[in-house]
C-alpha cells in the first residue's frame, strides 16, 4: 500500500515539474532568454540525501574511528616484531637495518612505513641482541607524545 502511495506522489511531482518546465521553456522562447537549468525534485532530494550521508560519515569517522591510524600502526609493529624474532632465530641477531626484513618480498614492500607513511625508527642495542622499534606517529617527529613504541613481549 505504501509503495502505491509513494509511486503516486512521485508521479504527481513528475507532472508538476514537467508542467513548470514547459511553462518556463515557453517563457524563455517568447522573451529570447537562454535556457535555465531546471533540476527535478527527485534529484534535489537525492543530492540532499547524499550530502547528509557524507556529512554523517565524516562525523562518525571523526568521533568513533579517530584512533584508526594508531591501531593499524600497532598491528604493523606486531607484524614487524614477529618477523624480527624469526630473523633472530635464523641468524642469531636482529638485522642492522629494518629494510633488511623486506628481502625482495613484494608483500613486505611497505612494511617499514607506518600508517602515516613515516618510516619506523629502529635501532639495535647490545650487539644485535636487542632492538628498539618506534613509530614516529602522526606528526612524523621522533620522541613526541604521539609516538607508538614496539611491544617486546613476544614468545
Amino acid at each position: 500500500m505504501l509503495n502505491i502511495i509513494g509511486e503516486l506522489l512521485f508521479w504527481r511531482e513528475d507532472y508538476k515539474f514537467y508542467k513548470r518546465k514547459k511553462v518556463r521553456r515557453e517563457f524563455e522562447a517568447e522573451n529570447n532568454l537562454p535556457k535555465k537549468l531546471m533540476i527535478h525534485p527527485v534529484w534535489k532530494l537525492l543530492g540532499i540525501f547524499i550530502g547528509f550521508v557524507l556529512i554523517s560519515k565524516i562525523i562518525i569517522t571523526y568521533f568513533f574511528f579517530s584512533d584508526f591510524g594508531e591501531k593499524k600502526t600497532a598491528e604493523k609493529i606486531i607484524e614487524i616484531e614477529l618477523i624480527l624474532e624469526k630473523e633472530k632465530k635464523l641468524l642469531g641477531i636482529y638485522p642492522k637495518k629494518l629494510n633488511e626484513i623486506i628481502r625482495n618480498n613484494p608483500l613486505r614492500k611497505n612494511i617499514t612505513n607506518d600508517y602515516w607513511k613515516n618510516e619506523f625508527f629502529s635501532e639495535q642495542t647490545e650487539n644485535g641482541i636487542d632492538y628498539v622499534l618506534i613509530s614516529k606517529g602522526k606528526d612524523g617527529i621522533l620522541k613526541t607524545e604521539d609516538d607508538i613504541n614496539g611491544n617486546k613481549n613476544l614468545p
